[in-house]
């Protein structure tokens, strides 16, 4: 990602608490940041209709996903009217141990656009890249994980933000236990979010600026707002139940329409 301005700010630190992660492993050469994999400790138990309970722990594949984003007509535009910037997000799904996820980053303190802010894995576009070309970007460049034009599996609906950016999110297979090695000028930290964490019902709030719904999902003690919550339910409907569910209409925050 790079340091431009790439849309809003996702989610407030003060709401997270990030007591509950469980283990930190650095990158390889000992720069960047790091990757936190949350280990569900006992008693925790996923919803009934969780990864676990549909296929099995561990048992998600490269085609489970792309049959159920291929099964998903998306939306283009997000209602922009074709005014807003395009830039992409990546959903890349990895494994650890066997328990399928996704990675969320926390933006670098030393960045110049919402420091420390939590994101999935994207930028603006650059002149003459399409989405899935510039979520591979993307991801390479925050992460180091880079991917061929094989893993891409699919987009969700575009969502455009109140900042004017249209973000088009994008899911890749990014093969199992699958090491990253962040960018420390961009990322401070990598999580690792096991499918059972995304398989959660949203919440909503209203707000006097708007009359649209403000979702926002409950997340390791605090919440995560939207684009980011909208993207990551969308998602949740489409991979792991199969539903069709559109997200444009879910409104951000106040704090992430500057």
């Amino acid at each position: 990602m790079d340091t431009r301005d790439t849309g809003p700010s996702d989610t407030d630190l003060s709401d997270l608490d990030l007591s509950d992660l469980d283990l930190s492993v650095a990158a390889p050469d000992g720069t960047g940041g790091h990757e936190f994999v949350h280990v569900v400790r006992p008693g925790h138990a996923p919803g009934e209709a969780g990864a676990a309970a549909r296929f099995g722990p561990g048992s998600v594949t490269e085609d489970d996903v792309r049959c159920a984003v291929a099964a998903f007509t998306r939306q283009e535009g997000g209602g922009a009217g074709g005014h807003a910037v395009g830039s992409a997000v990546a959903l890349a799904v990895s494994t650890r141990g066997g328990v399928p996820g996704i990675w969320l980053t926390r933006r670098s303190l030393t960045l110049r656009k919402h420091p420390g802010q939590f994101a999935l894995p994207g930028g603006r576009m650059d002149p003459g890249e399409d989405g899935p070309t510039a979520a591979r970007r993307e991801l390479a460049e925050e992460l180091g994980v880079e991917l061929a034009d094989d893993a891409v599996l699919g987009m969700l609906d575009d969502y455009t933000t109140r900042s004017g950016f249209t973000m088009t999110p994008v899911v890749l297979w990014a093969g199992e236990d699958r090491v990253t090695c962040p960018s420390p000028d961009e990322v401070a930290d990598v999580f690792f979010v096991p499918f059972d964490e995304l398989d959660i019902e949203p919440l909503f709030d209203r707000i006097p600026e708007s009359d649209r719904p403000v979702i926002k999902l409950p997340w390791r003690g605090g919440h995560l707002h939207a684009p980011t919550a909208a993207v990551i339910y969308q998602f949740r409907e489409v991979v792991l139940h199969g539903e069709h569910t559109r997200v444009a209409n879910f409104e951000q925050p106040v704090f992430a329409w500057r």
